[in-house]
């Protein structure tokens, strides 16, 4: 469990960083997605190859992790564009709405009982989500394109939870993405119909910035995340990614400056989820102390 709960701590703060280089890369959500699909999974297949260790899975095995893919691929279009139309530290805040997903969402693809204590925390950062909300209107269209994004997370991470023995990790993490590039391809000339004029090819910084996003902080991450959920739930998984919104912010305020953008609602509502963060690993060290004597 310590192993686990070591590498699942690295990947949030991968995942937290993976914010900063939305705010540094300046294409849309979409073609950010489309970009870091395409370079994670042709990296892995080629590694896969190398190293032969691309395993072969039945028809319906494919499927699954491809469906997976496209709900994460969505995911992260949600999450970025949230970013693009507020703030890092806004649409972070939002992320952590992904554990109040998680606790409905688990019970009843895991056909496990409702843990209160699970879902008083997830509440917290709703309410911690709702100040914000309500006292500061200027991102409310940002803050919906993040709440749908930590809704997808949570129903991704689920879902990876219940079928974790279908591939091993890095087989698992390339059918996933190679299922959301080919789906994103299909859908981009509908986004850019909607969407006139946006830019296509990124510049020489950008293409250093989805180097990192694509190597580390998505296919190194995911591989960590996997091999955390053998051994924690997803929602342990789900509310110790709120701590991605703390590391995202601190790195935010730092490099640009958000700390004037915000207002005092949000550090009140910040500090409900970091609250719930601390409750929900002191009720699990104490959970594990209890099993142990």
């Amino acid at each position: 469990m310590k192993i686990a709960l070591i590498k699942l701590h690295v990947a949030v703060f991968l995942v937290g960083f993976t914010a900063i280089l939305g705010a540094l890369i300046s294409l849309s959500g979409m073609v950010l997605v489309w970009y870091r699909l395409l370079l994670t999974v042709l990296s892995l297949y080629a590694y896969l190859r190398v190293t032969n260790k691309l395993q072969k899975l039945s028809k319906e095995a494919y499927i699954r992790l491809m469906v997976f893919g496209i709900i994460i691929a969505l995911h992260w279009v949600f999450f970025y564009s949230s970013i693009k139309l507020t703030n890092v530290s806004i649409a972070l805040v939002c992320f952590s709405a992904t554990g109040f997903f998680t606790a409905i969402i688990e019970p009843l693809l895991i056909t496990k009982k409702v843990k209160i204590a699970e879902l008083g925390l997830g509440l917290l950062s709703i309410a911690g989500i709702y100040l914000i909300f309500h006292f500061d209107t200027r991102y409310k269209t940002g803050i919906a394109v993040g709440i749908i994004s930590a809704l997808l997370a949570a129903l991704f991470s689920v879902l990876n939870k219940k079928n974790i023995s279908l591939a091993n990790a890095q087989t698992t993490i390339f059918y996933e993405l190679l299922g959301g590039i080919i789906v994103l391809s299909i859908l981009m000339p509908l986004y850019l119909y909607w969407f006139p004029g946006t830019a296509l090819i990124p510049s020489l910084s950008d293409w250093g910035w989805l180097l990192i996003l694509s190597w580390v902080c998505t296919a190194l991450a995911m591989q960590l995340m996997l091999e955390a959920l053998q051994k924690v739930s997803a929602f342990t998984q789900n509310l110790s990614l709120n701590l991605e919104p703390v590391y995202g912010i601190v790195m935010a305020f730092f490099l640009f400056h958000e700390n004037e953008q915000v207002h005092s609602s949000f550090y009140v509502g910040v500090s409900l989820i970091i609250f719930s963060v601390l409750l929900q690993i002191w009720l699990l060290r104490r959970a594990h102390r209890l099993s142990n004597t």
